[in-house]
């Protein structure tokens, strides 16, 4: 008998120890998604038998054919293939650890290769501690927690391509410490904070190329804090991570939230990314944005900026060639409906406005963007067509009109 005891001893705790796994499985799998992704079910997993390691595989692939008509210029096709990325997540050990893998094949991932500088496949590696479900702690490289529409996975967007706001002002990922503290209900007021102490310097970056005026410039931080607000309650399945009300909310759904970033000598004219400036500079960013869901009615609000002192950097060599900071203001109005076809109609709207101090460097826009979609597997298998205009005004009193059409099908597991 006493030896029997210690041995059903160890049976219970065992038992114990594994419902504990299967009970934060289940909730990772959902927080996994909750991350800066669009969850497209599993994907392709793996468990070990004793369940203390979890390998899960995901792809998605995006691709593209459009035809430009810019003013001064002869019309042209341009097909691709815009992005290819493999995702792997999982735990290691326990639950509460996980990894979030992501890198790019793409050119328009990847970028141009530059002299100096690292040909940057990475796009997310970081490491997660979560003790429990309000707490999550990581540290490597994955996205600041930015506007709506720059978190949300681009394979979780409406529209063939996030807005020209985005592209200027929205804060990218970055390497450092990142944190987050969830309170979300069903049908309560819910509400998270999310922060990041990262190098400012963009994803994974790194250059050898001693001739960078801005490269001794490397003792600054990137401080970034935000606040979500989901005053009816959560959407479901996590419907703040993917645009449009594909699931059709039965209920009224909203979500508030605000981020302030500040990036202190920043070496990039749009902070993590951008062209290298020739000084360090500081610089803050102010991003609001509301999401509205109801009966396949969807409507998102955006209002984006980016403040510097002295924004314009120039050549210590050669005192000609200047760079600036892309400071300015802007603002996007989407709505979108779908229908119970899962056909769906979206419109966007976006104005931006640079600075007075760098109007000499680039034009005050406005765009303008329809779309019509067809979702096959929710975001995960979807058609999309686009079309958009845009408006240019330049500071010496001219101006461009632009425009282009796109087919695109995003597939991913």
């Amino acid at each position: 008998m006493k030896k029997i005891l210690p041995i059903l001893f160890l049976l219970c705790a065992a038992s114990a120890n594994a419902q504990e796994i299967i009970r934060n499985k289940k909730d990772n799998d959902l927080k996994l998604s909750s991350l800066p992704y669009y969850n497209y079910g599993k994907g392709l997993g793996i468990t070990s038998p004793d369940s203390i390691f979890q390998f899960n595989i995901r792809f998605r692939i995006q691709n593209r054919v459009t035809y430009f008509d810019n003013e001064g210029q002869d019309p042209y096709y341009e097909g691709q293939v815009r992005r290819l990325r493999m995702r792997f997540d999982g735990f290691v050990g326990n639950p509460r650890f996980l990894y979030v893998l992501q890198i790019s094949f793409g050119a328009g991932d990847v970028g141009s290769e530059k002299a100096g500088e690292n040909l940057n496949v990475i796009r997310d590696a970081i490491l997660y501690y979560r003790p429990n479900t309000h707490w999550q702690f990581g540290f490597g490289v994955t996205k600041l927690p930015g506007t709506r529409q720059t978190v949300n996975s681009s394979g979780a967007i409406q529209l063939t391509d996030r807005s020209i706001n985005n592209f200027k002002f929205a804060i990218d990922r970055d390497f450092g410490f990142h944190f987050a503290n969830l309170n979300e209900f069903k049908d309560k007021f819910s509400y998270n904070f999310k922060g990041a102490i990262s190098l400012g310097e963009g994803r994974n970056w790194a250059t050898n190329n001693p001739n960078v005026p801005a490269i001794k410039d490397n003792n600054g931080l990137s401080y970034t804090g935000k606040i979500e607000l989901l005053p009816l309650g959560t959407f479901k399945k996590d419907g703040h991570y993917f645009e449009g009300d594909i699931l059709r909310e039965p209920k009224p759904r909203l979500m508030v939230s605000g981020a302030y970033n500040i990036n202190l000598k920043a070496r990039k004219t749009l902070g993590q990314t951008g062209d290298l400036l020739y000084e360090a500079r500081d610089m803050s960013s102010l991003l609001l944005d509301a999401i509205a869901k109801y009966n396949g009615w969807a409507a998102m609000l955006t209002y984006m900026n980016r403040v510097a002192d002295n924004p314009v950097t120039v050549n210590p060599t050669d005192p000609t060639l200047t760079r600036a900071v892309f400071a300015g203001q802007g603002m996007d109005y989407q709505l979108s409906y779908v229908f119970p076809s899962k056909y769906e109609f979206i419109g966007r709207y976006s104005t931006q406005k640079v600075a007075d101090e760098i109007s000499a460097y680039s034009p005050d826009t406005d765009q303008f963007s329809f779309g019509i979609n067809k979702y096959i597997w929710e975001h995960a298998l979807k058609l999309q067509s686009e079309f958009t205009y845009e408006k240019l005004d330049f500071a010496n009193g001219s101006s461009a009109n632009n425009w282009y059409v796109r087919f695109q099908i995003e597939v991913g597991i």
